[in-house]
């Protein structure tokens, strides 16, 4: 199930995302990013609509996922 980031607390929703980011150890090619940079990209890819927040009803879990890999 999708989750709309905007039904989020924005507390909640910066902790998700730097959940996700610290997990994912976000791999940026040769250049180096600091944590602000990758937390301010994976909101932005959020807001664009490229990236969604998916909850699992199965395993009780949210994760964020690119929407083409759906």
């Amino acid at each position: 199930m999708i989750i709309p980031w905007q039904q989020i607390a924005p507390e909640t929703l910066d902790n998700l995302i730097q959940e996700f980011v610290l997990r994912e150890g976000t791999d940026y090619g040769e250049s180096e990013f600091s944590l602000a940079d990758k937390l301010a990209h994976v909101r932005g890819q959020l807001e664009s609509g490229e990236a969604v927040i998916v909850f699992s009803e199965l395993h009780e879990t949210v994760d964020i996922k690119l929407r083409h890999s759906l």
